[in-house]
This record gives structure tokens, sequence and C-alpha cells, in this order.
């Protein structure tokens, strides 16, 4: 049993997280100081523990990492250090459950942490690394005080993203017309949860992707939050009634369901319509996680041009549901096909108008959007849905991509980068650059636009991929479509212009549509 710790006179901030490749062999470890917090200013009591122990499953070699977040002063940069090791487990040799034996014993409540500390069960930590490192910084430290004598308590996280018609077509080079505004970039910006410890019936769902070998400290608290807001949708599965299967890819479902009021058991409890989204048991223990994580983008929303989740099932954790509220046509791409192909009179009759009304929908949904500071990154008709209303008219709601790669495939390409993306609807610079922000977002409305022209035609469609990015630079646009007013043509390619800035925004192309929308109901 080893014991330790640490302790500095000045007051530093510091966080610390761990991780493990393959869970599986060597159990959930958890390390017994809190997960983030002020490094003691003297040295505390020791406490021992006993290690528990449980039999490993398989023979594995097993990757262990440690992350240690450190702030210096205000006026330093956030220190980081990655503190990794080898773990060989042998099949029915007794595995550490956890870290008492070989990590950082220091007493918990030593530490200024946040409200509700809570443990990160991920990750296998070497103690004595550990206080050697945390040595080395103290002596980084007392070598830097002399330029900054003023140390107070500061903490910087590290961030970083966890991120048709078969007819030929003719593309045109176009002079975008040049109608500036100003484009306020807020990049890949996100929202705040509560941060509380991670429930044991997600650890061996949520598993956040691992890059270059390592994990950032920032994807931790992502998967941390994450379940905390799928607990706090949390019903149980007997709530869940599935019946008609609306889609379904090479593992992704989607379902017609219902969703039992709770109301003590009672008999007599209310019911209500919804869609369900799920996976079979075909998915991978990734493509669950990213399910997941795609799938509650839209936590908390609440608009009525924005579809959120209501509710979640994760009874079984590698078939997770989450429940939305039911919209009766569906998927808008499927929608729009089938009033395209299907004989006339046995699906809507869309007219322009009708599409207009569907497209300022779209805008308002991504105008609050933007104002939630929410950069969607993958708008297109495949990620809104439609409902009929009683009198005719239809009802669009924006909804986060969950399952869209794998339900319709031909909209995604990966361009070598083992990533991937709806290629066809990128931006310029989100394509070249991966850099997405509102304006963005506003090209890849241009070109839902012009799939709502098109009654769901695959833009770009006899354009290879990777020729995309060639395309785009020098100037080509896709054409317009027939029986589409020059006016709307036009605004379709003010979206495209290669510069952000002067691309117009979401609450201009609200004005300019709403216009034209009154003018053409005066001749109908």
């Amino acid at each position: 049993m080893i014991n330790s710790s640490f302790f500095t006179k000045p007051q530093m901030p510091y966080s610390i997280a761990l991780s493990v490749n393959d869970i599986s062999a060597i159990g959930t470890p958890t390390i017994n100081i809190t997960r983030k917090g002020n490094v003691p200013t003297k040295e505390q009591g020791r406490d021992k523990e006993r290690a528990n122990y449980s039999l490993s499953e398989l023979d594995a070699e097993v990757d262990v990492n440690i992350y240690v977040n450190i702030t210096m002063s205000p006026n330093s940069n956030v220190t980081q250090l990655t503190l990794k090791r080898k773990k060989i487990c042998r099949q029915g040799q007794p595995q550490r459950k956890s870290l008492e034996e070989e990590s950082v014993l220091a007493d918990a409540s030593a530490m200024v942490a946040s409200s509700n500390p809570f443990y990160i069960m991920i990750g296998f930590a070497s103690c004595a690394i550990l206080l050697v490192s945390l040595a080395a910084l103290f002596c980084y430290y007392r070598s830097q005080k002399g330029h900054n004598p003023d140390v107070t308590n500061s903490y910087a996280g590290v961030t970083s993203h966890l991120s048709s018609s078969k007819a030929g077509q003719s593309f045109l080079r176009v002079d975008t017309p040049n109608h500036s505004s100003t484009i306020s970039k807020t990049g890949s910006q996100y929202w705040s949860f509560r941060r509380l410890a991670t429930p044991s019936s997600l650890q061996g769902t949520l598993i956040m992707p691992v890059h270059n070998n390592t994990s950032s400290i920032s994807d931790l608290h992502h998967a941390s939050r994450l379940s905390d807001q799928i607990m706090e949708l949390s019903v149980e599965r007997r709530r869940i009634l599935l019946r008609e299967k609306m889609q379904e890819g090479t593992f992704a479902q989607v379902y017609s369901g219902i969703l039992i009021e709770d109301r003590n058991n009672e008999t007599n409890s209310s019911s209500s319509e919804v869609m369900v989204k799920t996976v079979s048991d075909q998915a991978s223990k990734m493509q669950v996680s990213l399910f997941l994580i795609e799938g509650m983008s839209m936590y908390t929303l609440q608009h009525r041009h924005v579809l959120n989740v209501i509710a979640a099932c994760i009874d079984d954790p590698q078939r997770p549901l989450l429940v939305y509220p039911l919209m009766n046509k569906g998927n808008l791409k499927l929608f729009l096909q089938k009033c395209k192909f299907s004989p006339e009179g046995q699906v809507h009759t869309l007219l322009t108008q009708d599409l207009v009304s569907i497209a300022l929908q779209i805008i308002q949904g991504m105008i609050y959007l933007h104002r939630r500071k929410i950069i969607h990154k993958d708008l297109a008709t495949r990620n809104c849905v439609v409902s009929a209303n009683d009198d005719g008219t239809l009802l669009v709601k924006i909804t986060d991509n969950a399952l869209s790669r794998d339900l319709f495939p031909n909209d995604y390409h990966c361009l070598g980068d083992n990533e991937n993306r709806p290629v066809k609807w990128l931006a310029i610079e989100s394509l070249l650059k991966k850099e997405f922000h509102q304006a963005s977002d506003v090209w890849a409305f241009g070109v839902t636009f012009w799939e709502l022209m098109t009654l769901g035609q695959q833009p770009y469609f006899e354009v290879d991929p990777f020729e995309m990015g060639a395309y785009l630079r020098d100037g080509y646009r896709l054409f317009q479509p027939i029986n589409c007013p020059d006016n709307l043509y036009d605004i379709m390619v003010c979206c495209w212009n290669a510069v952000p800035e002067e691309r117009p925004t979401f609450p201009q192309l609200l004005t300019f549509l709403s216009e034209f929308y009154t003018a053409l109901g005066k001749y109908i």
C-alpha cells in the first residue's frame, strides 16, 4: 500500500483525469482525490484504504494515461502533463478495481473544489510518476515566482472539439453578388451544464473518441456532462412502446411510438405519440457513444422550429433510446422526394409558397440556435422533420444529426481523414480548413434551400467528393433549379459567397424571404 500527499505554499488550481484503452481487461479504475480544485497549501494526513480486486476477463496489455492541468499564475498558460504507463493483465489473475495502491492518496476535504466533487472513473495512475511530476512543477513554479510575484487563484480549462434524382447536373461558375454583412464568428461554441459524476450504468456506453493515443480532460468533462443530461431525461423502458419502423440503416433505427406518462403506475395514465431513435446490435460502442453525443445536442432547447429530445432510456446501455415529439410527415428530405416522385394526389402537393414557408421556418430555427451560441454544422433537409397541420399547412423543425450518417450514407463522405462529413453541404472554409461559424451555417442553408426547390435532389451529384474543394475554389456553384424564381436563386448564390463576411446573416435572410413570401401571396 502506497500513501502520499502533495502541497505547495501558493494556491495553484489543478484538474486531473485518467483513461485506459481497454476497460474490459482492467476493469473501471478510480482515483480518490477530487477531480478539480486547488493544490493544498500544507501537507495533509494520509488515509489508508484497502484495494479491491476482480478477475481479469482476458490477457491484454493496457495503455494507462493520467492527465494533469495546473495553472501557475494568472499570467501564465495552463501547464498540462500527460503521464503514460503500460499495465499487463493476465486472464484469471486479480486486477485492481481502484487506484488506492498505485495512485495519489490525498484528503479530499483539503481541496478547494466546486460543489459536489466527483470522481472520474476512467484511467489508471502511477503514484511515483505523479509525485516526481508534481515536484518538477513545484520547482518550475519557484523559478518563475520572481517574474509573477502576485500569485492568485486562476484556472483555464483545456478545450477540444469532440469532433435524389440521378439526372445529370450542370454547374455554373457565378459572380457572387456582394451583399455585405457583418458576421459574428462564434466558432464552435456549446452549452454549459452542471458537472456531476458519470452514472455507473453509462460507464460502458460513453466512450469518448481518443486521438493520437491521448484523451483531453475536456473530453472527459464532456462525457460527465452528457451523463448528467441523460440521467435527467431518463425513463423506464416500460414507458416506451415502439410501433412502426420509420427509417433504418446499417445499425440506425427510427420508430414511431408511444411515451406513457408516469402517474404512480395508474392504469389511466396519459400517453403521447413520439419518435424514437435507437441502434441495433450491429452498432459498435463508439457508434453508440456518437449517437448519444449528437442526439443530446438539442438538450434543453425550446423553440417552435427546433426538435428537442424529451426522454432517454438506457436500461440496455448497448441499445439506448432517445425520444422526440412525433412529426407526422417524418424526415423532410424523404417527404420532399415522395412529393416529387409519387403520383399527384397521393402525397402533399407543394407550391413555391409552401417551399418558401419551409425555408422561413428553418431560418427562424437557425436564428434561435445562433442566439444560443450553437453552430449546427450539419444543416440539411435530412436533419429536419415535418408535420402537416389540420389546416393543411406544414410545420418544420430542425433536428440534431444523430444517426444521419448511417441513414443517409450518400450524403456523407470520408476524404482520407477518417471523418465522415457532409462534404457537399460544407462551406468552402469548413471543407478546406474545418472552420465552422455562423456564416458556414448560412452556406449550408443555401444548399438546403436548393434541396427544397429541387424537392430533395442530391447536390453536386456528378462531382467526386475529393474534387469539391477545387470546384468551390474555382467559383463553381449549384445550378438554378427549374421553376425557381430568379430572386430565390440570387439568395442562394449570396449564401455561397467564398468570403464568409460577405454572406447574408440569418436575420437578413428572414427579411428577404418574408418580403418575397408576402409578395407571392398577393398573386395566389
